[in-house]
C-alpha cells in the first residue's frame, strides 16, 4: 500500500475552510465515486472518504488542511 500525506496551512478561518472542504467532498463524490462522510467539530472537522482502492481522511482546522490517503496496490 502507498500513502499520500499532504499538509497545507491557510489563513481562511474555520468557516471558509469548512466551505471549501464541503465542496471538495461533493466534487470527489461526483467525479471519482467516493463515499464521503463529514463530521464537524468545534476545532477540527474530518472528511472520511473511501472507494475501491482508496481510503483516507481530510482534516480541516481554522489554520490548515491535512490529507491522509491510503492507496491500494493497483492505484499505488
Amino acid at each position: 500500500m502507498s500513502n499520500i500525506k499532504i499538509h497545507r496551512d491557510h489563513h481562511l478561518g474555520h468557516a471558509a475552510a469548512r466551505k471549501i472542504a464541503w465542496q471538495w467532498a461533493e466534487q470527489v463524490e461526483t467525479e471519482f465515486g467516493m463515499a464521503c462522510t463529514y463530521e464537524e467539530g468545534p476545532a477540527l472537522d474530518e472528511v472520511t472518504f473511501k472507494r475501491t482502492g482508496v481510503t483516507g481522511t481530510l482534516k480541516v482546522t481554522p489554520h490548515s488542511f491535512e490529507l491522509d490517503a491510503k492507496l491500494g496496490f493497483l492505484l499505488g
